[in-house]
């Protein structure tokens, strides 16, 4: 199981692979449109990775800039973007904590799964480094813009619960001391085949969850995310 940091500098086309398989019923693009209005938005993207979200606004957004650190996900991100034929979109490298976006820009700022690593990468001080990204956030948010988060609640359970208490510590901050409006919803992953479902699960989440995956034939792997969003 390789370290976050090595998946997103070395492995982008095996992450892409598992997080294609996840919210298969289709629950996060109503959960957001829930949230603003996405027809005929302008979003800015924060740690877009390998486009997962940007791939599932860019068809209904009026446009969508997207940000990442590792020019090796967005590699695989353009790709994905060209072959569904729209041309709204613009990808660049970037720190989320340091856009080269304009101010009061967009209707929507928008993470997924990306500020979270803040609290593994800098423990002692991971509130400096998030409050930099949502002041980036409030910074290209026009007048009644929103930002919203989405970060994991749990894998491999139908109950959702922050995976680690420092996730915790950090959801109770953004609802807390930030503002922050929340929800969960269920994001499931769907494999192809329970060897499938072992290898990406083994890949990402290591040999614990993927022991289980076999054991318990979970060719459908519960997952519950969280959504924090605040209008500003």
């Amino acid at each position: 199981m390789p370290s976050f940091e090595e998946i997103y500098a070395q492995h982008a086309d095996q992450y892409d692979a598992l997080v294609l398989r996840e919210d298969y019923e289709g629950h996060l693009l109503p959960a957001l449109n829930s949230i603003h209005r996405l027809a005929g938005a302008d979003v800015i993207e924060f740690g877009a990775g390998t486009g997962r979200l940007t791939c599932l606004l860019a068809p209904v957004v009026r446009h969508i800039e997207a940000y990442d650190a590792s020019a090796h996900m967005l590699s695989v991100a353009e790709a994905k973007l060209r072959g569904l034929g729209v041309a709204n979109w613009r990808l660049d490298v970037a720190d989320n904590r340091a856009l080269p976006a304009e101010a009061e820009s967009a209707d929507v700022a928008v993470e997924g799964w990306s500020f979270g690593h803040f609290v593994g990468w800098y423990p002692e001080t991971w509130r400096d480094e998030i409050g930099k990204a949502l002041a980036e956030m409030r910074r290209v948010l026009r007048p009644g813009g929103t930002a919203i988060l989405i970060e994991t609640m749990t894998t491999g359970s139908e109950t959702p619960r922050p995976p680690t208490p420092a996730l915790s510590e950090y959801y109770a901050w953004l609802e807390g001391e930030q503002g922050f409006s929340a929800m969960a919803i269920r994001t499931d992953y769907r494999f192809a085949s329970l060897v499938e479902a072992e290898a990406l699960t083994r890949f990402f989440f290591g040999d614990a969850l993927a022991g289980r995956v076999r054991l318990e034939n979970l060719v459908i792997l519960p997952e519950c995310t969280g959504i924090w969003w605040r209008k500003y």
